[in-house]
């Protein structure tokens, strides 16, 4: 079914997410169409079972486990919620194999992917009966995705935290070009944490989106508590795209960045790049709370973040606001 939404077609009624359905939230089986991202050191268990007990879709971030790490928390978030969730899988990971049979051995439900081709696992993960989604950073790759089987993609914009698109295509721009490309459904990423900005993802073509940064900073994000006090503190400009030259990254402005910006300012080779970058870096600052020397990896976004809260505050505001500024745009004809 369709999204129900009053602006497209001129209703003059309001309809509350209570009341209805859209292709995410029937993908899913879930309340609102709302994606937690699988942000590396902040998506543990109680973060994504949280989310999806609020009537999201929680996701596990196998990037940043081992995979008897990843057993463990799929493991407890099924303890912790009846409700779907799913993994989100970086392509890139050099256990791959193991965490997908992981995934099918304890039958998760729902795999997000990243950071590779989606030809590679969709087909081995459909024949296990497990919805795919692929994240993207472009029309031209959410096609790629579309044509390899995926059951959606999430269209992530360059206001995004962690590992980004190299075209810099901000989310206003993206997503009602990737609309234009594809048939199936489509997440907005990329900038939202607000019931407003995920009304504007949904009039530019999305049928749901997904949040990082303001659900990092929540009460059962698992990043280290430093971290999220530095994202509430973190004001506009403070966060840059940066690492171009061996793999395009937003972080927050502190010493190591500092350090990169040099590094790249002065053309450093790619080869002192890796160095530089080293082992854990993120790690050691998102989990470990090392707010000088750690990767500080957030969105543009962050400079609208006051607070941290539980996530079901987060999931309860963003559909409150979502439906108050819908009925007000409501009111304004033209």
């Amino acid at each position: 079914m369709i999204f129900l939404f009053i602006l497209s077609h001129g209703s003059k009624s309001i309809t509350s997410y209570n009341d209805m359905k859209n292709r995410i939230t029937e993908l899913f089986n879930i309340k609102y169409p709302i994606i937690q991202a699988g942000m590396i050191w902040c998506s543990g268990w109680r973060l994504a079972s949280a989310v999806s007990n609020s009537g999201g879709l929680g996701l596990l971030g196998a990037g940043s486990m081992y995979p008897d790490v990843l057993r463990e928390h799929i493991q407890k978030c099924k303890t912790a919620t009846d409700k779907p969730f799913g993994v989100n899988v970086p392509l890139l990971y050099p256990d791959i194999k193991q965490l997908m049979d992981i995934i099918v051995e304890e039958k998760v439900p729902v795999v997000f992917t990243s950071a590779g081709s989606p030809k590679t696992w969709t087909g081995f993960l459909h024949e296990h009966k497990i919805k795919v989604v692929h994240v993207v950073s472009s029309a031209k790759f959410a096609l790629k995705s579309q044509e390899a089987g995926v059951d959606a993609v999430v269209a992530e914009g360059f206001e995004a935290g962690g590992h980004n698109g190299r075209e810099e295509t901000t989310t206003l721009c993206l997503i009602p070009m990737v609309k234009e490309a594809i048939t199936i459904p489509l997440m907005a990423a990329g900038g939202i944490a607000s019931g407003r900005a995920m009304l504007a993802a949904m009039a530019l073509g999305a049928d749901g989106v997904q949040v990082g940064s303001r659900f990092a900073a929540t009460v059962e994000s698992s990043a280290h508590e430093n971290f999220k006090n530095k994202i509430v503190e973190t004001e506009e400009g403070g966060t840059l795209l940066t690492m171009k030259k061996l793999v395009p990254v937003r972080l927050i402005k502190n010493k190591f960045f500092e350090q990169v910006q040099d590094a790249e300012n002065r053309s450093a080779s790619l080869d002192e790049m890796v160095q530089l970058l080293g082992r854990a870096r993120a790690k050691k600052g998102m989990f470990e709370g090392d707010l000088d020397e750690g990767e500080l990896e957030i969105g543009q976004i962050a400079g609208y973040i006051h607070d941290v809260k539980p996530a079901a505050q987060v999931v309860e505001e963003m559909i409150k606001e979502y439906n108050e500024a819908k009925a007000e745009l409501n009111k304004t004809e033209f």
